[in-house]
C-alpha cells in the first residue's frame, strides 16, 4: 500500500498549495495586502501568492527527485508514484500561476 500512497502524494501536494495559495488569496484581500509596497514593484499580496506557488512547486520538485526512477521492466507499483508526482507538478505550475502573477481582489 505505501506505492498508493507514492503515488497520491503529488497530486496531494497540490490539493495543499492550492488550498494555501488561495486562502493567501482571500486573507490578503480582506486585509488590505495589494495596497502594501515592499522594496520594489511589488505588492505584499503578490510576494505571498508567488512565495505560496513557488513553495508548493518546490515540494513537488523535491518528491519527483527523491522517488526512484522507474524503467522498462518494472511494473506499475514503481512508475505510479513517479506519475503521480509529475501529474501534482503540472498541475501545481497550470492552476496556480493565474492566480500567483495576476492578483486581483
Amino acid at each position: 500500500m505505501k506505492w498508493l500512497a507514492l503515488s497520491l502524494a503529488g497530486p496531494g501536494i497540490w490539493a495543499a498549495g492550492f488550498t494555501l495559495v488561495y486562502a493567501l488569496h482571500g486573507t490578503g484581500c480582506a486585509q488590505g495586502w495589494p495596497e502594501v509596497a515592499v522594496p520594489g514593484p511589488v505588492t505584499l499580496h503578490a510576494v505571498a501568492l508567488s512565495a505560496g506557488w513557488l513553495a508548493t512547486l518546490a515540494a513537488g520538485a523535491i518528491l519527483l527527485a527523491v522517488l526512484p526512477a522507474a524503467g522498462p521492466e518494472d511494473g506499475l507499483r514503481r512508475f505510479l508514484p513517479r506519475a503521480g508526482a509529475w501529474i501534482g507538478l503540472g498541475a501545481t505550475a497550470f492552476t496556480l500561476l493565474p492566480v500567483a502573477v495576476a492578483t486581483s481582489c
